[in-house]
C-alpha cells in the first residue's frame, strides 16, 4: 500500500481532556501538512478547527456520547446537531453499552437511528469497544448498527481499555459484508499494525498516533 493511501484512510485525532487552544492549532497544522483528510477533536474544538482546516479540505468530525455512551438519545442527537451547526462534517458516536449488556436491542437500536437522522446524511461511525464486549455481543451490535443505518462499526475510543485487533476487525467484516465501514481505532501505532489491519478488513484508522505511524515509527499513544 502506498504511504499516501494509508494516510489518507486515517482519521487523526486529538481528543484527550487537557487539550488546549495552542494544542488544536498545531494539531491541525499537523492535519495540513502531512495530508490527513479528516480529523477528530472534541465538540468544544469543533468550531476552531473547523476554521483552520476547511479551506484545506481536511473534514472535521466530532465523538458524540463520548467516551462512555451512557448519555440518553436526546443528549446524544443534541449534541450531534449542535456539533454539526458548529462544522462537523463526520459523527462517531458511541453505543449504549449498557443497554447492549442488559440486551435491550431496540433501546440500542433507536438510539442509534435517531443519530444517524440527526446526522442529516453525513457519515456516521459507531463505537462498539470491542474490548469490553465478549463475541456474541460483538456480533450482535455490529447487526444493530447496519440495521440503524449508520455507515461504519468502529472497534474502540481507546480510552476504555481494548482497541483494534486483526481479529476482531475480520470478525466485524465478516457481519457487517463487504460495502459497510468498518474503522479500527485503539491500538494501532505502527506502520505495520495500520497494514496488518487494513488486511484484515478495516477501511478507516482512527489514531492520535498517525504521524508516527505514517513515518515507520512508533507512537505511544493507543487511541
Amino acid at each position: 500500500m502506498e504511504n499516501q493511501e494509508l494516510t489518507e484512510m486515517i482519521d487523526y485525532t486529538l481528543l484527550k481532556p487537557t487539550v488546549s487552544k495552542a494544542d488544536i492549532k498545531d494539531f491541525c497544522q499537523e492535519a495540513i501538512d502531512y495530508g490527513f483528510k479528516t480529523v477528530f477533536v472534541n465538540p468544544y474544538y469543533v468550531p476552531l478547527a473547523h476554521k483552520l482546516l476547511s479551506l484545506h479540505g481536511i473534514k472535521v468530525g466530532a465523538p458524540i456520547g463520548f467516551s462512555l455512551g451512557g448519555a440518553t438519545t436526546q443528549t446524544k442527537v443534541a449534541e450531534t446537531k449542535d456539533a454539526i451547526k458548529n462544522g462537523a462534517e463526520e459523527i462517531d458516536m458511541l453505543i449504549n453499552l449498557g443497554a447492549l449488556k442488559s440486551q435491550e436491542y431496540d433501546v440500542v437500536k433507536h438510539d442509534i437511528s435517531e443519530v444517524v437522522k440527526a446526522s442529516e446524511g453525513l457519515t456516521t461511525k459507531v463505537i462498539i469497544e470491542n474490548g469490553l464486549l465478549n463475541h456474541d455481543e460483538k456480533i450482535t451490535a455490529a447487526k444493530l448498527i447496519v440495521e440503524a443505518g449508520a455507515d461504519f462499526v468502529k472497534t474502540a475510543t481507546g480510552f476504555n481499555g481494548g482497541g483494534a485487533t486483526v481479529e476482531d476487525v475480520k470478525l466485524l467484516r465478516s457481519v457487517v459484508g463487504e460495502n459497510f465501514g468498518v474503522k479500527a481505532a485503539g491500538g494501532v501505532r505502527t506502520y505495520e499494525d495500520a497494514l496488518a489491519i487494513v488486511g484484515a478488513g478495516a477501511d478507516r484508522i482512527g489514531a492520535s498516533g498517525a504521524i508516527a505511524i505514517v513515518t515507520g515509527g512508533t507512537s505511544e499513544e493507543a487511541y
